[in-house]
């Protein structure tokens, strides 16, 4: 895939590098065709964010239902003091699926002296957005913008500023509990090789809890998640001029407790024809198209999932109510 380099600034004072990584829509389009044709019928949840869904999921945040991102927000300013002795100074902070940069906030502002700071994101517009609003408030900080799907394996492109510190994978939101285990694994192992070998990871986790507050959470009163799910098919419309029913579609999130996993689903109300290209998917009433996972985890099965990738669990900490946890992972051993 071709890199395509250009320097990006907002004001003279603010400048930022942006490294274009972002699959083409020949690559929505095989993807969206491959979900579709399978027996249980997919979509790719990276695919949700696009502007609209970028949008929607930042108003998901701030509903009373979704306990995620408040809960991780307090958690991540109790310790991040804790985080930066770990860290050390000089480092160079890299945060996977950086959405608006709000979190990393929290972390920049303890840390000493860091030196740079790369976003990485699918969503080009929002991630040139918050690198702007970034460069700008931290104006002595190197400040990258890097459009990819970080699940898949990558590597820093030449020319990225790095600090003479410690590599700092930031990834916060529970993001890691899209992926199914084995995604979860391909993750962190290619996180340690791109951190590796002094480098460390501070990766956020939702860990098992009640049914009903799981439910809950992805079932909000106003609809706004359901709208984020359903915008995965007002995507395909605009972008790939997809014929679809949307309204045909109805928001199904459940948890699915032997999987220890929320499973999001786009069902069907009526016999409905999705056309793509040349390409016709038929549902019947009822059945559903599988949009997106969380995991839920257990913390100690985490961190031998993380060490079996070749980190080392170096500290961790939840908040009271035991919803949520963050890691700090030193990816010791070389790639």
């Amino acid at each position: 895939m071709t890199v395509a380099k250009r320097v990006c600034k907002q004001e003279a004072d603010a400048p930022f590098l942006f490294f274009n990584l972002r699959p083409d829509k020949s690559d929505f389009e095989r993807d969206v065709i491959e979900g579709l044709s399978q027996e249980c019928k997919t979509l790719p949840p990276k695919y949700f964010y696009d502007v609209k869904g970028s949008l929607l999921f930042e108003q998901i945040c701030d509903t009373e239902e979704y306990y995620v991102t408040r809960t991780e927000r307090r958690l991540l300013e109790t310790v991040a003091n804790e985080i930066a002795e770990l860290a050390g100074p000089a480092s160079t902070v890299i945060e996977y699926g950086s959405g608006a940069c709000v979190k990393v906030r929290t972390l920049l502002d303890a840390l000493d002296r860091p030196y740079a700071y790369v976003a990485i994101d699918l969503s080009e517009e929002q991630l040139l957005s918050a690198a702007h609003a970034i460069a700008g408030d931290y104006p002595n900080l190197q400040v990258t913008a890097l459009c990819a799907d970080f699940v898949s394996p990558f590597e820093l492109p030449q020319g990225v500023a790095l600090g003479t510190g410690i590599r700092l994978g930031f990834f916060p939101g529970s993001t890691i509990g899209n992926l199914t285990p084995s995604e979860a694994y391909r993750f962190l192992d290619g996180a340690r090789r791109l951190l590796a070998p002094h480098g460390a990871l501070v990766v956020g986790i939702d860990l098992k809890k009640n049914v009903d507050i799981l439910n809950a959470a992805y079932n909000d009163a106003a609809g706004i998640t359901a709208s984020f799910n359903r915008n995965i098919l007002e995507r395909m419309k605009r972008e790939l001029g997809a014929s679809v029913d949307v309204e045909a579609f109805e928001h199904h999130a459940f948890y699915h407790a032997e999987k220890s996993r929320i499973e999001m689903h786009l069902r069907a109300k009526e016999d409905v024809a999705i056309l793509v290209g040349d390409r016709r998917f038929e549902l019947k009433a009822g059945d559903t198209i599988h949009t997106e996972n969380s995991y839920k985890h257990d913390l100690s099965e985490f961190a031998t999932l993380a060490e079996r990738a070749g980190f080392v669990a170096r500290a961790a900490w939840t908040d009271p109510n035991r919803f949520f946890a963050v890691l700090y992972l030193s990816a010791n051993r070389a790639a």
